[in-house]
């Protein structure tokens, strides 16, 4: 699908609006504000987990789990290298680098980590439909 130079640039403001949003929530800590920046049809890809997470819900239940059972917390996030890939008026991939450090189990745990975010617009929101998180490389 073409888009327009200026359409593209519109979108690509959004996106990265809309991505700094769902960063900062995370960052924070703030789970119902991170989670609502997902679609409830959303999917979910974690290099952390054994299987595929299949909406918004069975991550919700994973992330109260990790905090119930594990003490999870986040301390702190930070996006570097961020990219927009414009699909048309209503769809962008989104890819950044990810600098996270948690609490879990009682120790902090430091992540070097990639992910992708497929955000659509709906309702003249833009939601994240999928995101896909990998660690980055040991060899760059």
């Amino acid at each position: 699908m073409s888009t327009t130079p200026g359409l593209a640039q519109e979108v690509e403001r959004e996106v990265l609006a809309a991505a700094d949003a769902l960063v900062r929530a995370f960052a924070s800590g703030d789970s119902a504000a991170y989670f609502a920046c997902f679609a409830p049809d959303a999917t979910f890809v974690f290099h952390t987990t054994p299987q595929r997470l299949g909406s918004r819900a069975a991550y919700e239940a994973l992330w109260e789990q990790w905090v119930t059972e594990d003490g999870f917390t986040v301390v702190s996030c930070a996006s570097t290298n961020p990219v927009v890939q414009v699909l048309g008026a209503d769809a962008a991939v989104f890819a950044h680098d990810v600098a996270t450090v948690l609490e879990v189990g009682g120790g902090r745990e430091e992540l070097a980590e990639r992910e992708t975010i497929v955000f659509t617009r709906r309702d003249e929101v833009w939601m994240a439909v999928h995101e896909h998180l990998s660690p980055v490389p040991l060899v760059q």
